[in-house]
């Protein structure tokens, strides 16, 4: 295997220290991707340079023109505290004729906007909750045409912003409550769609064109207390003692061979309805009456060495290093517009 120069892409608070040990465990969650990846690469054998971004793209041109990367490894979630702008950064990596990893600038942009996300899979005709959004600074008017309890989110943030247990609503009053705070603490529009109940299930896709989906993934809460639902809230992604407390559990989804063909399926569908690239995340609700509701895609999802698309990749035969260099090696490939200017 050849030899590369990668520049590690990640926030400025995010670099992590040479060893995690000693940190407190909420200090050291906020870092293990960063560390995970930066670690495996190394590991794989290539020159790996980090840099920290916080708000000036000049950090990201000086590391290119001075380290020559070979490809640029992008751990970027947001730019200026906001996740819509990934979409930008990316397009910049393009403009300075750079091949990067992960999703390009169009599938960010379309997921980036869960309302335009949405409306396209409506168009192709894959199965998601009927929804309406509510811009900011307008009065909020409960749509009569959906049926509670609606699930109130951010309608661009993702990594569970905003979400907590009260994203359910069951009336106009809640739903106006709720809206209301999206606009006021997560600082975007928000979005509401039809609650689905059902099972928490996950597809991991890797590729470009050719695309491979890994084996479905489930979240199960084996100790949720009464009255609550079982939907992955910010606490649940990001306090590990909240995870113990209600058992929160992530593997391997059992299914019938046909359900779990349909949601294999349905997702590479959602994967290139969204002309997404690199890898991404379908988060999906089976309900149990069989039917397969998609809920958002979510490109570059968590790399940590734990979390579930790295843990789905191991149990398809690909473990840690390996799906790294797969990213990699498909950022390098990724047939971005100035390439083709270039081979003519």
């Amino acid at each position: 295997m050849k030899r590369l120069r990668i520049l590690l892409l990640m926030h400025e608070e995010l670099v992590p220290p040479d060893s995690l040990r000693g940190l407190p465990e909420k200090e050291k969650l906020l870092v293990t991707m960063e560390h995970d990846v930066l670690g495996g690469l190394r590991a794989l054998g290539h020159d790996v340079q980090s840099v920290g971004v916080r708000d000036e793209l000049a950090p990201i041109r000086t590391a290119i023109e001075g380290f020559e990367p070979d490809v640029v490894f992008n751990l970027l979630m947001h730019f200026h505290g906001l996740g819509v702008y990934d979409a930008h950064v990316v397009s910049y990596l393009e403009l300075l004729r750079t091949p990067y990893t992960g999703c390009n600038p169009r599938g960010l942009m379309l997921c980036g906007d869960k309302v335009l996300a949405k409306k396209v899979l409506a168009w192709h005709r894959i199965p998601t909750p009927r929804f309406a959004s509510f811009e900011r600074g307008k009065a909020v008017r409960a749509p009569a045409r959906l049926a509670y309890p609606l699930f109130v989110k951010s309608s661009a943030e993702h990594s569970s912003i905003g979400i907590a247990q009260a994203s359910v609503v069951h009336d106009a009053d809640e739903l106006r409550e709720r809206v209301a705070f999206i606009h006021r603490t997560v600082g975007t529009d928000a979005l509401a769609e039809e609650y689905v109940e059902g099972r928490e299930l996950y597809v991991g896709l890797i590729g470009n064109q050719r695309l491979q989906a890994l084996p479905v993934w489930e979240m199960q809460f084996t100790r949720l207390p009464a009255g609550s639902e079982p939907i992955a809230t910010s606490r649940v992604k990001w306090d590990p003692a909240y995870q113990r407390k209600i058992g929160v559990r992530t593997g391997p989804a059992r299914l019938s061979e046909d359900v779990e063909r349909r949601i294999l399926h349905l997702s590479k569908r959602i994967y290139r309805a969204l002309g997404l690239s690199g890898f991404a995340r379908v988060d999906l609700r089976l309900t149990p009456e069989g039917e397969v509701v998609v809920l958002e895609a979510n490109p570059n999802p968590d790399l940590c060495r734990a979390e579930d698309l790295a843990r789905s990749a191991k149990r398809a035969g690909l473990e840690y290093e390996a799906l790294l260099q797969r990213i990699v090696t498909l950022g390098r490939s990724w047939a971005a517009p100035w390439k083709d200017q270039e081979q003519g």
